[in-house]
Parts: structure tokens; sequence; C-alpha cells
């Protein structure tokens, strides 16, 4: 198996659109804690790679681990699963 098909994927949502070919993407994960048991969500904000300008906010879409691109970027859009 090659090195570029073990970079994580995610699905989120588009919450930001305003910037040139940047999306801010919300990604919320589901887990039990530890000591309590009780269910936890946790949402984290991805600023993701988007060449074509083509999601919006509401969009849900897939995402890809790559190479930093700028500060916070280091995430690319791989296909949008949802128009809002």
């Amino acid at each position: 198996m090659s090195e570029r098909n073990k970079r994580k994927e995610k699905t989120g949502v588009v919450t930001k659109d305003k910037m040139d070919k940047t999306r801010v993407v919300e990604v919320i994960r589901r887990f039990r804690h530890a000591v309590y048991s009780k269910i936890m969500t946790k949402r984290t904000k991805f600023y993701v790679h988007d060449e074509k300008n083509e999601t919006h906010a509401g969009d849900k879409v897939l995402i890809a681990e790559t190479k930093p691109m700028s500060k916070l970027k280091r995430w690319r859009l791989i296909k949008v699963l949802e128009k809002a």
C-alpha cells in the first residue's frame, strides 16, 4: 500500500465560504468518555483547499489530509457529498 493511500479522510459540513479557494469545514465526532461512559460530541474546524470554489456553506463534503498549503490549510476537498 502506498503512502498516498494512508492519508486520513473525514466527512464534514462547510461553515464558511468567504475566502478564495479556501473553505472552513466543521467535523463532528462522537465518542464515549473513558471514565464516565457519557456520549460526548466534539467539533473541529479544518481549513480546506477548494481549487474550483465549488462548495458553499451547508454543503456536506469529503476531505483528505495533504501537505501544508499555507499556515492553516492542511486538507483538500475530495468531493461534494451533498449540496445545501
